[in-house]
């Protein structure tokens, strides 16, 4: 118990000294990002913030993931350290100069070949490899898509970081349950900067590494228990859905879809007039209202997991589309659509 707590507070101390930190440099390095057509904000605001996540990650996991009796093989908590500095460093990089697609991908990439090896070292079988890329590299982007407002992506890493948590408990895995709840308490640290109206971004270093991270520990749950990433994909519904649906939408309108926009549907709760905490408190609403309690239903009745989650993620999709149609229907006539 005391040593939980030690972690915890490691963790979110750590995290609350780099980004009050971070918000310095940022101002003497220049990293603002300016207000525009395609953002969020409205005042030039510190980014790289998320650096102080990073950081605490590094400092707390190998410790509370080699944690006998239930501690990690070390292919898997170094190929969880490499895969996370490689990952933050090309995020870290965007944040000063911008760094072209192809790079970033293939960084991002190898960060999660690196991850996929050890965990494939502990038994299971090389036809996961391609699932677990494309897994790990849609985590990672996804969450940086989600990175558009203030407070939004640190809210949904605390509670998803607290789900997982929940989940590593019930399978009896301590050092997972230490390491996931050390995510949720430096996202809460980040928090304290990042809520509306906010002081720094999370920046690429950040949104980048809490996919990463996410990713990484889901898919642990699933190696541990294959029928836990149903309920670790329902804790991630909101984001999941937001970002995917928002993807294929600008890919069938044929956009450029790897190109800034503001068409995800937090933006456009902004974009019609709610706040940033209005808008945070909705996606809130969804994780607390619908996603924790099925992914409670999903693990407490594993043989229906799937189902449950196969119900969950068109519930997120009918909602996208009805809120997505509202907000459209508001918009439209006052304004013209911006497509990129």
């Amino acid at each position: 118990m005391y040593l939980t707590t030690g972690w915890l507070l490691a963790s979110l101390s750590i995290t609350l000294l780099l980004v009050r930190g971070a918000i310095g440099y940022a101002h003497r390095r220049g990293m603002l990002d300016q207000p525009g057509q395609r953002r969020s904000h409205h005042l030039p605001t510190p980014r790289g913030g998320g650096i102080g996540i990073v950081v605490a990650m590094l400092a707390c996991l190998s410790g509370v993931l080699w944690n006998p009796p239930a501690d990690w093989p070390p292919s898997v908590i170094a190929g969880l350290l490499a895969a996370l500095v490689l990952v933050a460093l090309a995020g870290w990089w965007d944040d000063h100069r911008s760094l072209p697609v192809l790079p970033r991908l293939g960084a991002q990439l190898l960060a999660v070949g690196l991850f996929s090896l050890g965990l494939l070292a502990t038994g299971l079988s090389w036809w996961w490899l391609p699932v677990l890329l494309l897994g790990g590299a849609w985590s990672i982007n996804l969450h940086n898509f989600m990175d558009g407002i203030d407070g939004l992506l640190a809210q949904q890493a605390i509670f998803v970081g607290a789900g997982l948590a929940v989940l590593a408990w019930a399978a009896a895995q301590p050092a997972l349950v230490m390491a996931t709840a050390a995510l949720a308490a430096s996202a809460l640290g980040f928090w304290y900067f990042n809520r509306p109206p906010a002081r720094i971004f999370m920046g690429d270093v950040g949104s980048g590494s809490v996919g990463l991270l996410i990713f990484a520990f889901s898919a642990m749950l699933w190696r541990v228990e294959p029928a836990l990433l149903w309920p670790a994909l329902i804790l991630s519904s909101a984001f999941v859905a937001d970002a995917s649906l928002t993807l294929l939408t600008r890919m069938w309108h044929g956009r450029r879809w790897y190109t800034a926009h503001r068409e995800h549907l937090y933006q456009w709760l902004v974009r019609r007039g709610e706040t940033h905490a209005r808008a945070g408190i909705a996606y809130m609403g969804w994780n607390l209202l619908v996603a924790a309690p099925a992914a409670w239903l999903a693990w407490s009745h594993l043989h229906m997991a799937l189902p449950i989650t196969i119900a969950v993620y068109l519930g997120a999709a009918a909602a996208w589309l009805a809120l997505k149609r509202r907000c459209l229907r508001r918009h439209l006539p006052k304004a013209s659509h911006v497509a990129a």
